[in-house]
């Protein structure tokens, strides 16, 4: 679990849906979880491996 860090939705995950992932910052790191179950385990990545996800979906929008 990743009690007692911020969890926060996309900004494109509009009002109440809960069909979505949250993602929360650590140190050095990333845990993302499904919103539909926020009780159960998380995916963690690297703050490399995020940083790498976010840049290929940023280049598939432009």
């Amino acid at each position: 679990m990743v009690d007692g860090h911020v969890w926060r939705k996309s900004s494109y995950s509009g009002g109440g849906h809960q069909d979505c992932v949250e993602v929360a910052d650590l140190p050095g790191a990333s845990a993302v979880r499904d919103t539909k179950s926020p009780d159960q385990e998380h995916l963690l990545f690297s703050a490399a491996e995020w940083r790498s996800f976010l840049e290929g979906v940023k280049r598939e929008h432009l």
